[in-house]
């Protein structure tokens, strides 16, 4: 009985990890968004836009 409830435990973890990674992958756009928002507040300079985004292929728009 013991096995079984560390092996449940083992698989409750790894489901809510998932879910975790999942909630994260599909708010990833409003994450940073805020991020940037809190950043430009602090007067961070890790937030700003990288030097590569000049040669973003705008193709697609």
């Amino acid at each position: 009985m013991k096995v079984a409830r560390f092996v449940l435990k083992i698989v409750g973890f790894t489901l809510a990890a998932a879910a975790a990674a999942c909630c994260i992958i599909a708010y990833w756009d409003k994450i940073m968004e805020g991020v940037e928002a809190i950043g430009a507040k602090l007067g961070c300079k890790c937030c700003r836009p990288s030097e590569y985004d000049d040669y973003a292929d705008d193709w697609y728009e």
